[in-house]
């Protein structure tokens, strides 16, 4: 019975609804945040990026536990420096009301995608490839660029795992199928999720987002197939690697997991359109009773797709719970210690990042388009793009009516950066990662952290620079 009581307790504190928070709300001061509040994020990032490459093995084995440092040097100076209340608010806030729902969403795409099977192998000709990232990017905007990634990466890779030169082609997946792709519906990528949830009308991106992402994703296509027939004829001169894979007929297999992710889909919409005004308090942080619903009907359709997978498909798409279990470890990481941060971008004008935001705003009062893209996709090359969109949305004034209307140039500039410039880094966006940690346990040689960011920095970077002239100047 002593057993059980702890359980009654914390069921009781779940399932007394509440229309408002009954707990005092604290905050932290951001406006009274200095920058070296900022030191364990830059940590773990450098952590991410030196370990793999400095210390491999350590860093294979405790990558889990040197996070959770980090976290614990984010988390306890806040303590001490701001009270127990105010830190436990704002890191409890962000755990359950953005990392459960940000992993419970990348675990169930990560799962039921794992599940079909494009069966068989083709050649990973230049055409092919080009082929299979144009059809990524088109299917990331309607099932999210985790589902498009998870479900492609793997042919991909079975196309490519004879090719001497192979690592391009999941960079440039990661550019146009893990980002760019997922840009023209508020299901392709969790910051325009975010401006739905606000009151983005679900087609508006679609309406003022096509030319920016027909362009710059066009654009990045057009690179990627001129150097993938370039290294492809260097190829032909080169020792014959016998094909781990080869090819055969392709089939879809799997189907049955194809109704749980329209199921997911049907989930986050149902989620953004009921609104039943019911308020769920755990541990003083409010969480609404349509979220709820929506992570428990996420996470069952997940475990429904373990069950009625067949263990052959997911043995053929070389699945383990190995990538999603480094995703959801580093991000909490990630999500604890970007708190900090982001309270000081709350702060504004009175914020230690105040020099970043006046750049948002022109000599006349007008807003900066151009600032706003650049600096939206910098802040979420690094930080988690939702809460980074969401925080110059509010910049911008806050008001969807407004922003979808006199101010639409500007919304579009905050989008395009959020979703297009998650590609720089591996961390910009989830999907990135995971499509880094599943092409590395498949044995192809990715570029580090920074290795990573050349390629980027080459092929993004002038991109965008052409893009913000075009369409934000």
């Amino acid at each position: 019975m002593k057993g059980l009581l702890p359980l009654a307790v914390l069921a009781i504190a779940v399932l007394s609804p509440t229309q408002a928070l009954a707990a005092e709300i604290h905050e932290l001061p951001g406006a009274a945040m200095s920058l070296w509040w900022g030191l364990p994020f830059a940590g773990l990032l450098l952590s991410i990026a030196t370990g793999p490459l400095l210390f491999p093995h350590l860093w294979e084995h405790h990558y889990g536990k040197i996070a959770a440092a980090w976290a614990a040097l984010a988390v306890l100076p806040l303590a001490v420096a701001f009270g127990l209340a105010s830190a436990g608010e704002a890191v409890l806030h962000t755990l359950l009301t953005e990392y459960m729902s940000f992993i419970i969403l990348l675990f169930a795409l990560y799962t039921i995608s794992g599940g079909i099977l494009l069966a068989g192998n083709i050649h990973g000709t230049p055409l092919t490839n080009a082929g299979l990232l144009l059809v990524g990017a088109l299917l990331a905007s309607v099932i999210g660029t985790t589902g498009a990634s998870m479900i492609l990466i793997r042919p991909m890779l079975r196309a490519n795992d004879n090719r001497p030169f192979n690592a391009h082609v999941v960079i440039f997946f990661i550019f146009l199928v893990s980002n760019i792709g997922g840009s023209l519906t508020p299901l392709g990528d969790p910051p325009l999720f975010v401006g739905f949830l606000r009151g983005v009308d679900f087609f508006w991106t679609t309406a003022n987002l096509w030319r920016e992402t027909l362009f710059t994703g066009g654009l990045v296509l057009i690179v990627f197939l001129a150097l993938d027939i370039l290294l492809h004829r260097r190829e032909g001169g080169m020792p014959k690697i016998k094909d781990p894979t080869p090819d055969t007929k392709v089939r879809l297999r799997g189907l049955a997991n194809l109704p749980l992710l329209a199921g997911v889909i049907g989930a986050i919409l149902l989620s953004a359109s009921w609104k039943p005004g019911v308020g769920i308090s755990i541990l003083g942080v409010s969480l609404e009773l349509q979220n709820l619903v929506r992570d428990a009907i996420i996470l069952a359709l997940a475990f429904l797709s373990l069950k009625v997978s067949y263990k052959s498909h997911r043995q053929a798409n070389g699945f383990t719970w190995g990538p999603i279990a480094e995703v959801a470890k580093l991000f909490a990481g990630i999500f604890v210690c970007i708190v900090p941060v982001i309270a000081i971008l709350r702060a504004g004008h009175d914020g230690a990042l105040a020099p970043l935001v006046t750049l948002v705003t022109s000599a006349d009062g007008q807003p900066n388009n151009l600032a706003y893209f650049w600096l939206t996709g910098a802040l979420s090359s690094f930080l988690d793009n939702a809460p980074t969109y969401l925080v110059f949305f509010e910049l911008a004034g806050g008001d969807a009516r407004h922003l979808m209307t006199e101010a639409a140039s500007t919304l579009a500039a905050i989008s395009a950066g959020a979703v297009f410039m998650g590609a720089n880094t591996y961390i910009g966006n989830a999907p990135n990662f995971m499509v880094f940690a599943i092409a590395r346990h498949r044995g192809f040689k990715m570029p580090s952290f920074f290795g990573y960011m050349v390629w980027s920095g080459a092929v993004l970077i002038p991109t965008f620079l052409i893009a913000g002239f075009l369409f934000f100047r």
